[in-house]
């Protein structure tokens, strides 16, 4: 979902493990101010939440890279879908190099396994024309923040190119294509005019450029009050929540717009709803807005935390409808539709033992350790961060028969071509 890049943001700041940072005053984004400290917290104002945001890094226990085997499941059940968008890309001249882009790439495998797909896909259908394959450029591109490292660590090695392509294209072991790293939010222009030949984007647009402001507000109808998401929220938060989304996606597709070739087409997924009803967030809602949603109680109530330390948290996650999809795909007017469906994505928890609760529990904390823990971490310290995701695992634990049964995604895949 996202990536990496060798770009420390804050390469002079060192933050203290038990020290928070608020991602969501809004002051301006080039003014760092250190508040009083109160206690063992010290805030920190208007970091951007794109400045630290990223899926959790490294390769221990909770990190993205070793809780990410649900993605390639889902991903692996829609290649697909992924290749009859593949077969819609116009073909240039194999004196061209054909450039893809994975944006969102995260810190795991799962990206390189698409890129490999996408790659050995459009070689062999240059070789149905008698053609010999292009050479190949693929981006790995995400936040700054993201693990860069661990991703190129993951890369296998460049053929060696004093073959043919052909010949750098059947060795397994090796990759067929130049690499690399696009540290940026998609939210913005990435790459130069009429440059890229593919977008590929899996379990990233999900993900807001930012909680609506309104949603932290005291003052707005919009304010999120005893709720860290948007599951189970009120309409004004509801409607907020939309309005980023449907705001972001329009970003997004005008920046691409500019970026593909004429004849380059986007392969899109993200979590998606079949409900009308905005509140009612689906897979993302019972992952986050139930036993996570618990366990902020737990440290309000066991006063471990404030409950306005609680309220000033939501995690920037918005679940779509096709309806809300479409209308932001027509609004910007620059590509067509080619599929927009939603796709049974199935549980988000991959264990050994389904019969185990405390497997079950482990998966759930580590599942929302490795997308959201960052963003806690920054929140409320990493100490606090240990005592929530505990709570978390012991929840899970203690109903991991529901669990299985009820967390389940659906996702929304969009394959569109320029208009």
């Amino acid at each position: 979902m996202l990536s990496l890049y060798i770009y420390p943001p804050f390469s002079n700041f060192t933050l203290h493990p038990h020290r928070s940072i608020n991602l969501f005053t809004n002051i301006s984004p080039k003014l760092i101010k250190f508040m009083a400290p109160k206690g063992d917290n010290v805030v920190v104002s208007s970091i951007k939440l794109e400045k630290i945001f990223s899926m959790k890094g490294g390769k221990g226990e909770s990190s993205y890279a070793n809780n990410s085997q649900a993605q390639a499941m889902h991903a692996r059940s829609m290649l697909h879908l992924l290749k009859e968008t593949l077969d819609n890309v116009q073909l240039s001249s194999p004196q061209v190099p054909f450039v893809v882009v994975d944006l969102g790439c995260s810190s795991g495998s799962n990206t390189i396994y698409i890129i490999d797909v996408i790659i050995k896909h459009m070689a062999k259908r240059y070789e149905a024309l008698g053609c010999d394959p292009p050479e190949f450029s693929a981006f790995f591109s995400d936040l700054p923040s993201n693990d860069f490292n661990t991703l190129f660590q993951l890369l296998p090695p460049m053929a060696n190119h004093g073959g043919s392509m052909e010949e750098t294209l059947a060795a397994d072991s090796h990759r067929s294509y130049f690499a690399a790293g696009v540290p940026g939010s998609f939210y913005r222009r990435l790459f130069p005019s009429r440059s890229i030949d593919l977008f590929h984007s899996a379990f990233s647009l999900h993900w807001l450029s930012q909680v609506p402001e309104s949603v932290l507000d005291k003052r707005s109808a919009a304010y999120n009050k005893g709720r860290v998401c948007i599951h189970g929220a009120n309409d004004s938060t509801a409607i907020a929540y939309k309005k980023q989304f449907q705001t972001d996606l329009a970003s997004f597709l005008r920046s691409r717009a500019m970026e593909l070739k004429k004849g380059g087409s986007m392969f899109l997924v993200c979590l998606g709803r079949t409900s009308v009803d905005p509140t009612d967030q689906s897979g993302p809602g019972h992952l986050f807005g139930t036993h996570f949603q618990d366990a902020w109680d737990d440290l309000v109530q066991e006063g471990l935390i404030t409950s306005e330390k609680r309220d000033s948290f939501n995690i920037p996650v918005y679940a779509s409808s096709l309806q809300d999809f479409k209308e932001v795909v027509e609004d910007v007017g620059s590509f067509t539709i080619n599929k927009l469906e939603i796709f049974k994505g199935g549980s988000p928890l991959v264990v050994n033992q389904p019969d185990d609760a405390a497997e079950v529990g482990r998966a759930l904390a580590n599942s929302c350790r490795s997308v959201a823990g960052v963003l806690v971490d920054a929140h409320i310290g990493d100490h606090l961060g240990n005592e929530l995701f505990a709570r978390v695992e012991q929840r899970g634990t203690g109903q991991s028969e529901e669990l299985l049964e009820q967390l389940q995604f659906l996702h929304i895949v969009a394959s569109l071509s320029l208009a």
